[in-house]
């Protein structure tokens, strides 16, 4: 019996850059949230991966792909379709959402030291909902966060996250600090705020493009704007859905891919 499910997107509200371990792996401390929207994927009995959808191509259909590896790793055989919505690569956690939905819905469940194995983000894309995400990926912890009216948008720029890490000005940053309750999604967009991508400037001195997508999403009212992960998507988050909605129809243009929604 086949059973399908929703990838989401994942989403960098925040990404703090504290230091560098003596192997040579980057200290995060990141809160998390997932969009509304994302890859979808379906799970049947049989072997194989087919990619279809809008961004199907140059993903790859091989045992290089996170989602076969991660089935390998499970010791599982399935057959998957990957409807692949999301534009890769793009800092939203796409195969690696795509790869923890795949073994929650094959019902695999490995150990965290396993899904690491896979990538840095695949611990918290098993979660699937909001989560503060610190070391490399090993400390996961679940956050309440009211909704948040956003909107992605990506510029069809591609930027390697080895590359982004290299040109870090700094490695070692101050962390986030003690989370607050987030009672009202005023009080998130306040915090927000301060926070910040230490990427972001690196990734922009590689693609300068990046600094142009957040100047127009500025300009659309956004009350926090930021890159996700190792970009090159950017967010902008907004008090109400209708205010979203408005900034995305703005923003539309081409060569950007650009999607309202809701992270939760």
């Amino acid at each position: 019996m086949a059973v399908r499910g929703l990838a989401p997107a994942k989403v960098n509200l925040t990404l703090h850059v504290t230091g560098r371990r003596a192997d040579g792996y980057h200290l995060l401390d990141s809160l998390v949230a997932f969009a509304d929207f994302g890859d979808v994927v379906t799970v049947a009995p049989g072997d194989g991966l087919d990619v279809t959808g809008p961004f199907a191509e140059g993903v790859p259909t091989d045992g290089s792909n996170l989602i076969c590896r991660a089935l390998r790793l499970a010791g599982l055989r399935r057959a998957v379709n990957l409807e692949k919505r999301l534009p890769h690569p793009a800092g939203l956690g796409g195969g690696s959402s795509d790869a923890a939905t795949v073994l929650s819905l094959a019902g695999a469940r490995p150990s965290t030291a396993e899904l690491l194995s896979l990538g840095a983000d695949v611990p918290v894309c098993t979660m699937g909902r909001a989560a503060r995400m610190r070391g490399v990926g090993e400390d996961v912890v679940r956050v309440d966060l009211p909704p948040l009216p956003a909107v992605l948008v990506n510029p069809g720029l591609a930027v390697s996250t080895p590359s982004v890490f290299r040109a870090l000005a700094r490695v070692e940053n101050a962390g986030q600090g003690a989370l607050p309750s987030f009672a009202t999604p005023d009080a998130a967009l306040d915090w927000l705020g301060a926070r910040r991508n230490d990427l972001q400037d690196a990734a922009i001195s590689l693609a300068p493009g990046i600094g142009d997508v957040l100047g127009a999403i500025r300009q659309t009212g956004a009350r926090v704007t930021r890159m996700s992960g190792s970009g090159a998507t950017c967010f902008g988050l907004y008090p109400t859905q209708a205010a979203a909605n408005e900034a995305a129809a703005t923003l539309r243009r081409d060569g950007w891919w650009v999607r309202p929604c809701t992270l939760r």
